[in-house]
């Protein structure tokens, strides 16, 4: 490893993009939705004047200031998007045309690390044989080292891990290369998994590339990440888009779509104002380690969780120290070959929201601390907001109802003299309020329509989707869908935020990325109070008005077809049949990247030959009973002299089976080279007597071939 320093203070040389323009950049974005956002304000409370003020229109026009900005915000996010394509690819402000003109190799040695919890160890070994491939097809391995970081709790998972892991080395000869490490303690979940490898081997690196279980990247592209690091010494974080792949079922189908054809606007849009001063999302994101190390250590915040203790979207905290202290966070919104997988459920991913909810809400402790730079300050305030925008909306939804059924008790009439809309326009309350509605809906709608007219107008897009009809067929069926979930996922956003009130933290699961759909019982379970809600509102706006009724029906039809909705969309069958029209296709599913082809033909971490996965003897009972998972599993661990108690305990497992101990007992006894060895010796050389059936079942599978079933036990 090179002597020298390998990193220049943040405050050397010039910033990839001067402070001037970016001002400017900034002030224009937010300069033009507060201006977009007030007139609308004014146009609503000038409506209320003519309506004649009533007491529920004063908080109902402080909600609207809140929900209105944000649709502004989000809008206005596609708008510049729009703009920066426009100026086109040479104008715009890309960060990797650093390393156009790289052509030496790479001076320093980088980290690829995969964080997993609970995962398929033989999916998660082949994401990463299919990115060692694919940066191998470089040429540059050789700046390289691999981490798998576990902190897998399921015991049978801990094994069946290692032996992936083994037979990947053995196949791709990566021992040396590609390492493997569990944590005897998980603490702090992810970020304490990530921060235990800075701690570890960070030293030996300059940057780490932070992958996901189900995360995906192509090889040329991680290299062209790390040329631009090293080419530019201020940079701290390198944050790319990941796009989905890989949805089976129609929810996550439209999910891929609407992210791969939406998303590029609101990506160059967010780039186009946030520029050095980004976002890190958690993976998929190359970071320079030095800093990292030096900054990015989290504290606990005061209180108890759910909005204090451990911080749980760490990501956003992190960037923001590092930005603070004068580093550099980009968004490499034109790295093409970076994937992830998505909840296949509406279900699994309110679930997986719950987690996230929870980890943006803590960061109101953080959002005016000091010595945080604005676009810093963005982020963590669009983070929040994109959570509790749902009970902003609920509680509008609320006031609208209230503010109808008094209207409708009351008979009140509008004013007698004029407005200022009035004098100025010359129209009519019912005018006025179709204005704003059409305004609010063109909003909401703009950046859908701006990003399916330039795909069809883009040839090379149009023909990466399938062509025009295979667009506007997958928008219409996306836009129809998305009206049909948001009301749901307002109650569901809601009720989560009702309930870290109460005090009710959220556990740490793996995330299900694999199912055949939700069952009709689960799904009224789950959706339970929306269902009741809806029927409840709809029945309360027919008392009503039946024309506020048929206003409110898109929200109330979400709510009432909760159940429904969730089913049809978990569907995989119902998915597959789409895909095989061609609807709801994306680029990735007609034209397969080469990472992606790679990953779906990678099979070094399968072999017969050293497996913890065989029926009858799974993973703990192959550690102990299979002499190449026993031998793996023992090589990784720390030997030394067994103790009396480490000997007792491992009789009584031999005795009673793993279902004679408890899980920490058994978790304990993996970790002892010693007792692992005397059992494995115990099983294959004592004769059957006193031994738990499990020990001698597992050794006689030894004596037929695995793909001939067991001979029937004599009756």
């Amino acid at each position: 490893m090179d002597p020298t320093p390998n990193l220049a203070p943040p405050d050397s040389g010039k910033p990839f993009y001067g402070r001037g323009p970016t001002v400017l950049r900034r002030t224009v974005f937010f300069g033009s939705v507060v201006i977009v956002n007030l007139i609308a304000s004014l146009w609503l409370a000038d409506l209320f004047w003519r309506m004649n003020f009533q007491k529920a229109h004063y908080p109902l026009l402080a909600v609207f200031v809140v929900l209105n900005g944000l649709l502004v915000l989000g809008s206005f996010h596609a708008v510049f998007g729009a703009i920066d394509m426009l100026l086109g690819r040479r104008r715009s402000v890309r960060i990797t045309r650093l390393a156009e003109e790289i052509t030496r190799p790479l001076a320093r040695r980088h980290a690829v690390v995969m964080p997993v919890y609970n995962e398929d160890s033989v999916k998660t070994c082949a994401r990463i044989e299919a990115i060692y491939r694919s940066i191998q097809a470089t040429g540059h391995l050789d700046s390289f080292d691999f981490f798998i970081l576990s902190d897998t709790r399921d015991l049978d998972l801990w094994v069946q891990e290692e032996t992936a892991w083994t037979n990947l080395c053995r196949r791709l000869d990566g021992f040396g290369r590609i390492y493997y490490r569990r944590r005897k303690t998980n603490e702090n979940r992810k970020a304490g998994n990530i921060g235990d490898f800075v701690r570890t081997w960070g030293g030996g690196y300059e940057a780490m590339l932070v992958l996901d279980a189900d995360s995906l990247m192509d090889g040329a592209d991680i290299v062209k990440m790390t040329q631009v690091m090293e080419a530019y010494p201020r940079l701290g974080i390198l944050q790319t888009p990941p796009k989905l792949i890989r949805g089976s079922s129609v929810f996550t189908r439209l999910q891929q779509f609407a992210m791969r054809l939406y998303g590029p606007l609101f990506i160059r849009g967010l780039n186009f104002w946030q520029l050095g001063g980004g976002s890190y999302w958690g993976h998929n994101a190359l970071i320079r380690l030095k800093p990292f190390s030096e900054f990015c250590e989290l504290p606990a915040l005061p209180g108890r969780e759910p909005f204090g203790g451990r911080i749980l979207s760490h990501d956003f905290v992190e960037a923001a120290l590092m930005v603070a202290e004068g580093w550099e966070v980009w968004l490499a919104w034109d790295i093409e070959g970076t994937y992830e997988e998505a909840p296949p459920t509406l279900v699994d991913h309110l679930i997986r929201d719950r987690r996230w909810m929870q980890g943006n809400l803590q960061h109101m402790w953080l959002i005016f601390a000091r010595r945080l730079p604005f676009p810093t300050r963005m982020h963590l305030f669009m983070g929040i907001m994109a959570y509790l925008g749902s009970p902003l909306w609920f509680i509008f939804l609320l006031l609208g109802t209230w503010v109808a059924w008094e209207r409708a008790q009351s008979n009140l009439s509008t004013l007698p003299f004029e407005t200022y809309v009035d004098r100025w326009f010359g129209i009519d309350g019912v005018q006025q309020s179709l204005i704003l509605t059409g305004a609010i809906f063109a909003l909401l709608f703009l950046p859908k329509i701006l990003a399916v007219t330039g795909g069809i107008l883009h040839g090379p897009t149009r023909r990466s989707f399938g062509g025009m009809f295979r667009i506007l067929i997958g928008s219409l069926m996306e836009t129809f869908v998305s009206m049909l979930l948001a009301p749901c996922i307002m109650a569901a956003h809601t009720m989560m935020v009702i309930g870290f009130i109460l005090g009710r933290a959220v556990g740490w699961g793996n995330q299900n990325r694999e199912t055949d759909g939700t069952s009709w019982g689960d799904a009224f379970r789950f959706h339970a109070v929306p269902t009741v809600l809806g029927i409840a509102w709809s029945a309360l706006a027919l008392s009503i008005n039946p024309y506020f009724a048929a206003w409110m029906s898109p929200i109330l039809l979400g709510l009432v077809l909760s159940a429904p909705v969730s089913v049809l969309t978990s569907r995989s069958r119902y998915g597959r049949a789409l895909a095989r029209h061609g609807i709801l296709s994306t680029p990735e599913e007609l034209q397969v990247p080469e990472v992606i082809r790679l990953a779906d033909a990678a099979n070094a971490a399968v072999d017969p030959a050293l497996d913890a996965a065989t029926e009858g003897r799974r993973g703990l009972v192959a550690a102990v009973v299979d002499p190449y998972v026993n031998g793996v599993h023992v090589s990784l661990l720390e030997h030394a002299d067994i103790t009396a108690p480490e000997q007792a305990l491992a009789e009584r497992c031999l005795a009673q089976g793993p279902a004679g101990l408890s899980k920490n007992e058994l978790s304990e006894l993996l970790y002892l080279a010693p007792a692992m060895l005397l059992m494995h010796r115990a099983v294959w050389l004592r004769s059957s007597e006193g031994m738990h059936p499990v020990w001698t079942q597992a050794v006689e599978s030894y004596r037929r071939r695995l793909d001939q079933p067991a001979l029937s036990e004599p009756t």
